[in-house]
Order: structure tokens, then C-alpha cells, then sequence
């Protein structure tokens, strides 16, 4: 059997098979165009479960475009803190603002006129059109490849673009017009519940079982292939709580780079002994008069990880140039990112 006569089979086995397995997510009780964009946005790099809380939270302070591209970054941040990946929450203010601007605030219906909006690639232009719209176009994430390259046994690398562009199109060719959401959401199910990364995919109750080239040659694990990543570059950090009175010292990220904008404890590079965590107190214009090691943490981001040592260090007076606000005023008003969530906590 050739890929599209496979691929035509494996659809209609979905689209009887989803509706009765589908789970009641948030995001498709009414799945609106802005809905389905907040969610795919959030569920970039996140689970599930994670997503849950934040969507909710969202959607009841910002439940509109127009309300999205009126919110101001700090607060938009606010809402973001805990999920990552910061730029997703930048873009989407900025695609807002566009939405108004150039669309009178509804979201467009055609994937190739949402890819114009900051932040909108492939993936969520076909889960929006898709899924709000009804467009028969597909939406092709690690989820839908996993399935796709396990379907066909397909040997090509699925973290190259040509391998991506070339499922998309298989897809795009066999999609069905009225039933292009059941399709999009049911092959989302089916990587997410059944054919999963990370472990043995559940066969014995997958749909496309009996039609998976991987499963009749025992191979399934051998897919998806994808070349080794490039190992994360190891970087030491010393993070300084800086402390006056009862407020602590933060600082604004600068606008570019990792973690950009966001709200940290100075910090900075290398693994400082206590004297020497004085002194950079000190080369700051600080007064110090007691320092004290607090621990250390590690956080992994994508390319990167940081080791990191911390010191709370009191000063007689407040440093011009930072901000200085107490424990909680940071918590409720500032975005800072997870990566130093550890030292957040021993703040009071």
C-alpha cells in the first residue's frame, strides 16, 4: 500500500476513533479562534497538565484580543511566570496588536495570512485554521511526526525541515474538508495519549495499529529518528540577594538574549568564593554588612544550563540603579524567571 492509499485509511480510522476517547480540555469547550491560539501558544515546550491553571488564569483577565493587546508587559509577564519561553508572551501582545490593527480584531481565517502575526509559525497557523475555522489544514508538531514517521516507518530525521515540510504536505493532500478539526484534534490525541515519546506506545489500543509499518516489524521505539542533539553549554553563576532594610534588590534583563526583559536577582558570572561575592557587592556601590552562602541551584534551558551559587548579603544602604521592593512586592508585581524560582523562595 503507497503512503497517501495508507495515509487516506489511517483518517478514516481516527475520525471514528477520536470522538469517543476525547478528552475535555479547557481550550476545546468552545475552541474559538483566540482560544485555540492562548492554548497552542501556552502548550509549546509544556505539558498538559502544566498549561491547565495558566489558561484559566489568562482567559479570565485577558478574554479577547482586544484585551491582550491592551495589557501592559509587566502584567502580561506576570500572567506568563511559570511557563517559560517569554518571547511566546511578547509575540503574542505583539500579534494583538496587529490583529487590531489590520483585521479589526478577529484572527484571521487562512493559515498563510496567520503566519504573518509575530509568533505564528506552521504548527499553530494549521492547529488555528484547522480547528476554529475548519480549514483542511494540518497542524504538524513532534506529536503528529512521532505518529507519522512510526505510521510509515519513515527513516529521515524529523528534526530536519525538509522532513517537516514534506509531512505537512503528505497530510495537507489527504485532509478532509468538513472534518478538519476531528483530524487535527484526533491525531494531537493520539500522540499525546497513545503513540507517546519517552516510553513503549500503548499499541493494543491505538486505531492505526493493524495499518503501522513500525508495529508489524516490531520497530516501534526505533521511531522517530532524529540526530543526537548537541550537548548544553555548561555556564557558573553567583546570584546575589541583596538586601536593605526589608527590601531586596532586583534588576530588568536587558532586551535581548536569554531571558529577555525579565526580572532577576543581580547576578553574575562565574562561581564566587564569599569574599568574593563581598566585593561584587561592594563594585556595585554596596555597603555590606553581612554575607551569608545560601545554597546552590541548577536550571536547565534548552542549549544552556546554569550552576549556580547564591549569597544573601545585607546592606546599610540601597544601590542606585537597582530596584528595591520587599518579598512581597516582588512576588505579586514581578516576573521572575523559574530559573531563579530556588532563590525567590528565600526572600522573606
Amino acid at each position: 500500500m503507497d503512503d497517501e492509499k495508507l495515509l487516506q485509511n489511517c483518517i478514516t480510522r481516527i475520525l471514528a476513533w477520536y470522538p469517543g476517547v476525547r478528552r475535555a480540555l479547557p481550550w476545546r469547550e468552545s475552541p474559538t479562534p483566540y482560544r485555540v491560539w492562548i492554548s497552542e501558544i501556552m502548550l509549546q515546550q509544556t505539558r498538559i497538565e502544566a498549561v491547565i491553571p495558566y489558561y484559566a488564569r489568562f482567559l479570565a483577565e485577558l478574554p479577547d484580543v482586544a484585551a491582550l493587546a491592551a495589557v501592559e508587559e509587566d502584567r502580561l509577564l506576570k500572567l506568563w511566570e511559570g511557563l517559560g519561553y517569554y518571547s511566546r508572551a511578547r509575540n503574542l501582545k505583539k500579534a494583538a496588536l496587529r490583529v487590531m490593527d489590520a483585521y479589526g480584531g478577529e484572527l484571521p481565517r487562512t493559515a498563510a495570512e496567520l503566519k504573518t502575526l509575530p509568533g505564528i509559525g506552521d504548527y499553530t497557523a494549521g492547529a488555528i485554521a484547522s480547528i476554529a475555522w475548519g480549514e483542511p489544514e494540518p497542524a504538524v508538531d513532534g506529536n503528529v511526526l512521532r505518529v507519522l514517521s512510526r505510521l510509515l516507518a519513515l527513516d529521515a530525521d524529523v528534526m530536519q525541515g525538509k522532513t517537516r515540510s514534506a509531512m505537512t504536505d503528505l497530510l495537507r493532500g489527504a485532509y478532509p474538508a468538513g472534518d478538519a478539526a476531528l483530524l487535527t484534534e484526533g491525531l494531537m490525541e493520539l500522540g499525546e495519549t497513545i503513540c507517546i515519546p519517552n516510553g513503549a506506545p500503548e499499541c493494543s489500543a491505538c486505531p492505526l495499529a493493524p495499518l503501522c509499518r513500525a508495529h508489524a516489524a516490531g520497530e516501534e521505539e526505533r521511531y522517530p529518528v532524529k540526530a543526537a542533539p548537541k550537548p548544553r553549554r555548561i555556564e557558573a553563576r553567583t546570584v546575589l540577594l541583596l538586601r536593605c532594610g526589608e527590601r531586596w534588590a532586583i534588576r530588568r534583563r536587558e532586551e535581548k538574549g536569554l531571558l529577555a526583559g525579565l526580572w532577576e536577582f543581580p547576578n553574575v558570572e562565574g562561581t564566587l568564593t564569599e569574599a568574593r561575592a563581598r566585593e561584587a557587592a561592594e563594585a556595585m556601590g554596596g555597603e555590606v554588612l553581612s554575607c551569608a552562602t545560601c545554597g546552590e541551584a541548577k536550571h536547565i534551558f534548552t542549549h544552556v544550563e546554569w550552576h549556580m551559587t547564591g549569597y544573601r548579603i545585607a546592606l546599610s544602604r540601597e544601590i542606585e540603579g537597582l530596584v528595591w521592593r520587599t518579598a512581597a512586592e516582588i512576588r505579586g508585581a514581578y516576573s521572575i524567571p523559574t530559573a531563579l524560582k530556588a532563590y525567590q523562595k528565600l526572600i522573606d
